[in-house]
């Protein structure tokens, strides 16, 4: 299959349905608990290695969010697929921030980091969301700061407290929009779920010096900061089809 045909094949949304995806991104957190419990230390050591089928799990649920999406939710999607992996393969292997309860990253890793961004993005986008956007802005402003500087004193989690402040930096530079603060949601959710069944595992002191909890809710900048980077690539990928068809 040449990759036009790949290109259309995925990326043809004529089967797009916005009432689907908004169920399958409510569906998130309970997909959320299952296919982590399943991947869960208790669950191996009671039972038996159950990754395989979170791994498909997930899979499976990525490619239902992903064909109900509309082209530009589908193209952030299988963009951050790829970008996710790097970003493990950074922040997991080279810089040694968190370890999974095995050595290998998990396979469901970079799908459930685009399901995360999808239900987020969806939830953003939703009409609620639009018409009570700029008094949930101001909630979500005065909470996520509550939020990082209780974690931060409290739980002396100074990663915390230093993404914290770099997740406001940007949201600046964003205009503070609603979108990166859902993902985040969906980000702590998963954090919580993750490090809660050992899934994986934030280690005490970053770079050996500075102190984060487990798992540390500065942890929603990567995301963030993740996403500027998955703009510009799809702004490379548009601009490279424009110039084609030109």
């Amino acid at each position: 299959m040449k990759y036009s045909q790949v290109e259309h094949y995925f990326f043809n949304t004529t089967n797009c349905n916005p009432k689907t995806q908004l169920s399958l991104a409510f569906g998130f957190p309970l997909f959320t608990i299952f296919a982590l419990g399943i991947d869960s230390v208790f669950f191996t050591q009671t039972y038996f290695d159950a990754r395989v089928i979170t791994n498909i799990a997930a899979i499976v649920y990525f490619f239902f969010l992903f064909f109900s999406a509309d082209l530009s939710l589908r193209k952030l999607m299988f963009v951050m697929v790829f970008l996710s992996y790097i970003g493990e393969l950074i922040f997991c292997k080279l810089l040694g921030m968190y370890a999974y309860r095995t050595e290998l990253i998990p396979l469901y890793v970079p799908f459930g980091h685009a399901i995360v961004y999808a239900s987020g993005f969806i939830f953003a986008h939703t009409k609620w969301a639009i018409q009570k956007e700029a008094s949930l802005g101001k909630f979500f402003a005065v909470s996520f700061t509550l939020l990082f500087l209780s974690v931060g004193i409290i739980l002396k989690d100074y990663l915390t407290l230093i993404f914290g402040v770099l997740f406001f930096v940007l949201m600046r530079r964003k205009r503070w929009q609603n979108l990166y603060y859902f993902i985040a949601l969906c980000v702590i959710f998963i954090e919580l779920v993750g490090t809660y069944f050992q899934c994986w595992t934030w280690v005490p002191k970053t770079f050996g010096v500075i102190p984060a909890a487990n798992p540390p809710m500065g942890a929603v900048f990567f995301y963030a900061g993740g996403d500027v980077l998955l703009v510009k690539i799809i702004s490379v990928w548009e601009n490279s089809r424009l110039k084609k068809t030109l």
